[in-house]
């Protein structure tokens, strides 16, 4: 299960500096909602796993649209429901 976390966290476990997440999100190099998602005006929060696959395959690109298209598969709105029926 992937988390997001905050700018905070992903500074220090990323080593990069504020400035430098910003300048990725507002550039295009990550996706938004799915490597960072907006919770308000002033609140944003990484996805500290997809962007440290992010890092290291920067150079491969199909590499990481996998890891992209393994989290999308592994959210809950894509999970299959359970054989129940409506009462």
């Amino acid at each position: 299960m992937m988390l997001f976390v905050s700018k905070r966290k992903a500074i220090e476990a990323l080593d990069l500096s504020g400035e430098t997440l910003k300048r990725y999100r507002l550039h295009g190099e990550w996706i938004e909602g799915i490597h960072w998602v907006r919770i308000n005006s002033r609140c944003v929060r990484y996805n500290l796993e997809l962007i440290q696959d992010w890092c290291s395959n920067r150079n491969d690109p199909i590499s990481h649209m996998r890891a992209i298209e393994v989290y999308k598969a592994s959210l809950m709105s894509c999970q299959k429901r359970s054989g129940r029926t409506k009462l």
